[in-house]
């Protein structure tokens, strides 16, 4: 299987499971964890795919070197995350790869990032922003290096709890206002269910995002703040089962040497 397709297939085989629980309150057959993890996945399942795509670009051309980062610039960018010394060398060397696919300037443009993933550098993708928004560590358009490391570093096995939770939270909260709205969690359904192509009815559409603010809305105010996110995440472990990629260390291990 192919890394773009990877997260189209994964979006099926959990919307198929999503469908058949109707998402109705009288259905039993899923927690409500599992229901708000199943559009949370496919986020995940990108980032997943998207590291798996620039391995795959090292199978077939080693990328030429950069100089812009110092060696001890390498080991203050490990000090500050899970990563090792030689692991942010490998990181710096997939970077330069992605980075130098359509435009070598030494940043990541979405159309990098697209092309990447989906082998297109057109088209549209509520996923695929999504990410790309949250590794835009500077909110300038494109993804640095540092800001490249440090959303990576997330998904490391090592890497603590309270980041993970923050990541997933700015994932959802789809308008960077501080808070996941309403027609933020419904634009997420849509986007999962439109990108696998399951139709289900509104009723089913709405049963879903009032299930979810009942549980975590705590206040209800008709929107989760990142306190209720964190409450709500802890109470439900599904949902960040997946902000760790346990292969994501030894891919780099395996790549540094070869």
């Amino acid at each position: 299987m192919t890394s773009n397709e990877r997260p189209r297939l994964f979006l099926r085989d959990l919307l198929f499971r999503i469908e058949n629980s109707a998402f109705m309150e009288s259905s039993s057959s899923l927690m409500l964890g599992e229901k708000l993890c199943a559009v949370f996945k496919p986020l995940i399942a990108l980032v997943e795919a998207f590291i798996f795509s620039l391995v795959g670009c090292f199978d077939r051309q080693r990328p030429h070197q950069r100089l812009s980062y110092t060696y001890d610039e390498i080991v203050r960018l490990a000090a500050s995350s899970p990563f090792t010394v030689n692991e942010v060398e490998a990181l710096r060397e997939l970077f330069n790869q992605l980075s130098s696919s359509i435009l070598d300037d030494g940043l990541i443009h979405k159309e990098e990032l697209r092309l990447a993933l989906f082998k297109t550098p057109a088209g549209e993708n509520l996923f695929l922003d999504r990410v790309f928004d949250v590794f835009d560590e500077k909110k300038n358009g494109v993804i640095e290096f540092e800001g490249f490391v440090h959303a990576l570093s997330v998904f490391h096995p090592c890497a603590p709890l309270e980041d993970k939770i923050d990541f997933a939270f700015r994932l959802y909260d789809l308008r960077q206002s501080g808070y996941i709205e309403r027609e933020e969690v419904r634009q997420m359904v849509v986007a999962t269910l439109l990108e696998s192509g399951i139709h289900v009815p509104d009723e089913t559409l709405e049963a879903i995002v009032n299930k979810t603010f009942a549980d975590a809305d705590s206040d209800k105010d008709d929107k989760i703040s990142k306190d209720e996110w964190k409450a709500f995440a802890l109470q439900h472990p599904t949902l960040l089962k997946n902000m760790t990629l346990p292969h994501l260390k030894y891919l780099l291990t395996a790549f540094n040497s070869s």
